[in-house]
């Protein structure tokens, strides 16, 4: 028999050695999906807290109060809101915490001080860290502060008694609001929480720095 003459037989490829590769690229593929939304995942919790801060100063919501470099320009307007304040110290944290007025009336674009008195019970140092919102929440965006002690730590010697102020006016842009025409009370709640590491302070220029010891 002329074995040339004879017809070449071709053998297909292995079927189960390529659903095998097939098996292993989608695998790789699954694998480095997931790998790509835990490490998403893990970024976006780091983000979620600085973010939604961030996100509540800008807009007001949740009652958050927004932050003024300045008084409003106009004259302020004939529609007066009364204003209340309310004071709260988490557990943990020795201190007395109230306002020197529980409520006044202000008109809208009025600047006002008010003032909260803060007495450290503790026979050592404590530091605290004020909370802040307003309600009804929908105001919050309206609710200006020029200056605020809850804007950074505040540290007590042992016994100490401070009088802290609140510089604020009540944006006249909310008369503007048809939601906020029925307003007449806006609440201020302040909530000291415990500072248990705070940020050290930076020493003077000229002062010696007793951590460094003697040279």
């Amino acid at each position: 028999m002329d074995m040339a003459n004879q017809p070449i037989e071709h053998k297909a490829p292995d079927a189960n050695a390529k659903a095998s590769r097939r098996g292993l690229t989608r695998d790789a593929v699954v694998a480095s999906i997931c790998g790509f939304v835990v490490v998403l995942m893990v970024g976006a919790s780091y983000a979620a807290v600085p973010f939604y801060n961030w996100f509540c100063r800008a807009t007001g919501f949740n009652g958050t109060t927004q932050v003024a470099t300045a008084a409003p320009s106009g004259a302020p307007l004939a529609r007066k809101v009364a204003v209340r304040f309310d004071a709260n110290i988490a557990p943990g944290l020795p201190w007395k915490f109230e306002p020197a007025q529980t409520e006044i009336e202000v008109k809208l674009g009025e600047v006002v001080t008010i003032f909260y008195s803060v007495t450290n019970q503790a026979a050592r140092t404590t530091s605290g860290q004020a909370a802040y919102n307003v309600t009804p929440l929908t105001v919050g965006a309206y609710f200006q502060k020029i200056n605020c002690f809850c804007f950074t730590e505040q540290t007590m010697a042992p016994g100490e008694k401070r009088e802290m102020p609140v510089v604020f006016y009540v944006d006249p842009a909310l008369a503007a609001d048809s939601e906020n025409d029925s307003l007449n009370t806006i609440t201020l709640s302040y909530t000291f929480y415990p500072v248990r590491d705070p940020a050290p302070k930076p020493v003077a220029s000229g002062e010696p720095d007793k951590r460094k010891g003697s040279l």
